[in-house]
């Protein structure tokens, strides 16, 4: 109990940018469009997070990663932009979009690193976000220590996301014509809704999202940004949105068992029947779930229909 109870502000730590960033792809993907550029726009909301973060220490102190967090959520827009007006007002293949993304964010924040930083990485920040207890709530016997005391506060912040998320999609005339345009946007079309406008939108929340994962991330697992800062979160993410059916309820769940998965390397070590295994095994584990987790329910899962197809207007 003791070792659960350890090991669990560490998981959730690790769930939190998973889960806000897999947020972010059901955005696109419900609008119609796929997004296999989180990896991409997630590293460059780190870059932008860990820089800012850096650059206001001095004068802004504890606000410098809030503020940092921001900046990171506005860089990921700026960057999905590109994503959208491939995929949208062009038409090229997504998937293709996506991955030429991903490349160009690995080279460009290492070239904006050498230009601002004059190394291939940001310099070291302070202090990133600190940890939180809640309070009356950290007093509750189990569940306090768990989930109240000394927790990041990226992981409350997933959680509201969670929520709001939902909300937006299941319960409002938006989220209505959101998920219209990711099924049958024709129809959607002629009942005069702009499927440009709200395919656009989806990516551009979807890249908001995903570079307010990437700030959570670097400002809370690393001590500055490089290029290996986000290590595959992004497609991590992607299987905990498959994983989770392409629900907000779903992808949480998915991303704690991501998340859980990355913190047992951890604590590997005092398990007994795990302790014999080499830690490497751990550390290539959370990769090995999300292959297994793609081939297992990718088949069973049904996604929104027209996701990954362009729109054509005279399509019936």
């Amino acid at each position: 109990m003791k070792l659960l109870l350890e090991m669990f502000p560490i998981a959730l730590m690790f769930a939190s940018p998973i889960v806000i960033a897999a947020l972010g792809g059901l955005f696109s993907e419900r609008s119609g469009i796929v997004n296999v550029a989180l990896e991409g726009i997630m590293m460059v909301g780190g870059f932008a997070a860990a820089a800012v973060t850096v650059a206001l220490e001095p004068s802004a102190g504890a606000a410098a990663p809030w503020i940092g967090m921001l900046v990171g959520l506005a860089s990921g827009i700026v960057f999905s932009m590109l994503h959208a007006f491939a995929s949208v007002n062009l038409k090229a293949d997504q998937v293709v979009s996506g991955t030429a993304l991903n490349i160009l964010a690995g080279g460009l924040t290492v070239y904006l690193s050498q230009i601002f930083f004059r190394q291939q990485r940001t310099r070291a920040f302070s202090t990133g976000l600190s940890k939180i207890s809640v309070p009356v709530l950290k007093d509750i016997p189990v569940i306090g220590d768990m989930l109240f005391y000394e927790m990041y506060p990226t992981f409350y912040v997933a959680l509201l996301l969670v929520l709001l998320t939902w909300f937006v999609v299941y319960k409002t005339p938006l989220g209505l014509r959101l998920r219209a345009c990711g099924e049958h946007p024709q129809a959607a079309a002629s009942m005069g809704v702009s499927v440009f406008r709200m395919r656009w939108f989806g990516v551009l929340a979807s890249g908001a999202l995903a570079g307010l994962a990437g700030g959570a991330m670097v400002l809370t697992q690393d001590i500055q940004y490089t290029v290996t800062s986000i290590h595959g979160t992004g497609f991590i993410a992607l299987a905990s949105l498959i994983f989770g059916k392409w629900t907000p309820w779903g992808v949480l769940g998915a991303g704690l068992f991501f998340g859980f998965s990355q913190a047992l390397s951890f604590y590997a070590k005092d398990i007994n029947f795990l302790s014999r295994l080499p830690l490497e095994f751990f550390y290539f584990m959370p990769y090995v779930l999300t292959i297994v987790a793609l081939i297992v329910f990718s088949g069973r899962s049904v996604g929104p229909k027209a996701a990954g197809e362009i729109y054509d207007a005279g399509k019936r």
